[in-house]
């Protein structure tokens, strides 16, 4: 069973990728945090940057777009194509109010006519595998299970479905009930997302449902960057290896990030963001200082005494 790494905005930029990949790799595929269109059908420069090919060292790349309008969808997918993609694949799962109330994201789950036009658009493009990232709805928990009649009858890649609603955003526990209804009748390659975060959780969702193609995991391949190669080695990373390796994924991440930000408080505070979700398990007492760190040096220290336990 593949494991993909799903996109986090803020954290799995092409530096994290690259180094990720290069540290710790076991990822079947690697997805860019969604592309959309910001004024006047333009893309930020940083977005531009982060699908460009040539700065890609995993060779499993996928650009994933966010839109809800056809010119937004044509623009994107061509920026993919000229940049050398065959597979792209399309944000109708994210959770945040601010998009999914404009009716993007998982916002656009409730309106099938506004998909099919997507869905439709497709054809033009027959060089390109899409897939598609759902969550089981916006609001209503049977969303995408009306909607998966119609994605049927176009070629797609694999549709991920993430097992809750929109509105939940996160809380809450994923709804398996309502996944393997969807499951049971999917005739597309399916991958499971949603609060995977140990190999005992990948292993249950693999008995759970055994058809499955693959699992998208975020978070927990954020908290456990080993989670994937732990998966296919079939055993636990000794401790002193994955806090040798961690150490060494936060020193390339720490360099690459210092090259290109501007002054120590941008710096400081990109990589205290990583530890949102880093280790999560760790001392408390650890975890505080390293978030409370005025300085790059004091946060430095407090990284160290943390990896070097």
């Amino acid at each position: 069973m593949e494991i993909h790494f799903a996109p986090l905005q803020g954290f799995t930029d092409m530096v994290y990728r690259n180094a990720h990949h290069r540290i710790f790799g076991g990822i079947d595929a690697y997805y860019t945090p969604f592309v959309r269109i910001e004024k006047e059908m333009a893309v930020r420069p940083r977005d531009k940057r982060d699908v460009c090919r040539g700065s890609d060292i995993t060779g499993r790349l996928v650009p994933q777009l966010l839109t809800s309008d056809i010119k937004e969808f044509k623009y994107l997918v061509t920026l993919f194509i000229e940049e050398g993609y065959k597979r792209i694949d399309i944000n109708w799962g994210c959770p945040f109010p601010m998009i999914a109330k404009k009716g993007k994201g998982c916002g656009i789950l409730p309106y099938p006519d506004k998909i099919k036009l997507i869905l439709d658009e497709m054809k033009h493009f027959p060089e390109i595998s899409f897939s598609v990232k759902l969550r089981l709805g916006y609001e209503d928990v049977n969303d995408a299970f009306r909607l998966l009649p119609m994605l049927h009858d176009y070629p797609l890649h694999h549709i991920t479905l993430h097992a809750r609603t929109g509105i939940q955003q996160y809380k809450g526990s994923p709804d398996k009930v309502a996944f393997a209804r969807f499951y049971e009748s999917c005739k597309i390659p399916l991958l499971y997302n949603g609060d995977v975060c140990t190999i005992s959780d990948i292993r249950q969702i693999n008995k759970d449902f055994p058809q499955l193609d693959g699992i998208m995991i975020g978070r927990g391949l954020i908290a456990n960057p080993a989670l994937g190669w732990e998966y296919k080695a079939n055993r636990r990373m000794e401790i002193p290896e994955l806090y040798m390796k961690v150490a060494l994924l936060h020193r390339e991440i720490f360099d690459a990030y210092a090259v290109r930000l501007q002054g120590e408080h941008q710096l400081l505070s990109k990589m205290k963001s990583l530890w949102e979700y880093f280790f999560p398990t760790v001392e408390r007492k650890l975890h505080k200082r390293i978030m409370k760190s005025p300085c790059i040096t004091d946060y430095l220290k407090a990284v160290d005494e943390l990896l070097s336990r």
